[in-house]
């Protein structure tokens, strides 16, 4: 079984991340995922031994639809998953606007948008396929995920690389999961997200 399958197991085996996939597909959202912490934490969890749970933080729900950029909808999807499933703290972004807040070239894509995220086990996410299937989406694969190796993606190798650091410094990912390695990024290609 591949990384990529084995993540699909254990999305599929977590009774709350499942309610939480449902949830985020009853939207409908173009291009709708569930990023970082929520498939990040959960392999992290399992590669330590501990009991699945979801980001103390939020859940990170992206989306992709130009033509409704304005901040608000965001804040009505939000209000709307709220309605659905009141326990987590839901974080909508289209991420047809965040190109703006994070200095990059627009993105054509989600899977666009990860690829300028922070770092390679952040840049994954899942959905559920209006069959039922866990679909994962993963710019730089999910084996730095799996091998829990914390590095950063091409773009915050080089001009954002302190923000990476930073990032590393303030979330204390090794200090909740020790097993996990930094790897500093100085040997990344270039960034292609500017």
């Amino acid at each position: 079984m591949n990384n990529e399958e084995r993540l699909r197991r254990l999305i599929a085996e977590d009774d709350e991340r499942m309610r939480i996939l449902h949830a985020v597909r009853s939207l409908a959202l173009p291009d709708g995922w569930i990023g970082a912490g929520f498939v990040r934490n959960a392999v992290w969890d399992a590669l330590h031994g501990l009991a699945p749970r979801l980001p103390a933080s939020d859940i990170d729900v992206i989306w992709h639809d130009p033509a409704r950029c304005d901040a608000s909808v965001d804040t009505v999807l939000e209000a709307r998953l709220r309605e659905i499933d009141p326990a987590p703290n839901w974080s909508v972004r289209n991420q047809a606007r965040m190109h703006v807040r994070n200095g990059d070239a627009p993105y054509d894509s989600c899977r666009e948008a990860m690829a300028c995220w922070p770092e390679t086990a952040t840049a994954v996410a899942a959905r559920l396929s209006a069959q039922g299937t866990i679909e994962i989406s993963a710019p730089f694969g999910v084996d730095d995920l799996w091998a829990a190796i914390i590095r950063p993606t091409p773009a915050f190798s080089t001009h954002k690389h302190p923000i990476f650091m930073e990032r590393v410094i303030s979330r204390q990912w090794q200090r909740h999961w020790p097993r996990l390695r930094l790897i500093s990024g100085d040997d990344q290609a270039a960034a292609t997200c500017v």
